[in-house]
């Protein structure tokens, strides 16, 4: 059964409403490219690090391929960041609104 293009933008916010989501995307826009990489960047376990990657991957959002031991992972479509920029934009407007809310009460 096909989805509908709703269900699979939803599946992309899903997978991108976790702070150590969001955390291993800006790693990524960095540089850092492995879980070899990652783990230790963001002080993260291995195994909460590979749930989190799975998820991304499972949205589309990543790649993933081995090399021995070691876990490769790139964006699949950098326009994810410009997703990201927004939610960032949007965070720190809604900061400030709530800010002058208290102020004016």
């Amino acid at each position: 059964m096909e989805r509908s293009r709703s269900e699979l933008q939803a599946e992309i916010l899903a997978a991108l409403a976790h702070p150590n989501r969001i955390r291993i995307l800006e790693a990524l826009q960095r540089g850092a490219s492995c879980n070899r990489e990652l783990a230790p960047a963001l002080e993260l376990e291995q195994s909460n690090l590979s749930r989190h990657l799975k998820i991304l991957v499972q949205a589309g959002i990543l790649l993933s391929w081995k090399e021995g031991l070691r876990v490769n992972v790139r964006v699949a479509d950098t326009r994810v960041f410009k997703i990201l920029d927004l939610a960032a934009a949007l965070a720190k407007q809604s900061v400030e609104m709530r800010a002058e809310a208290l102020e004016e009460a």
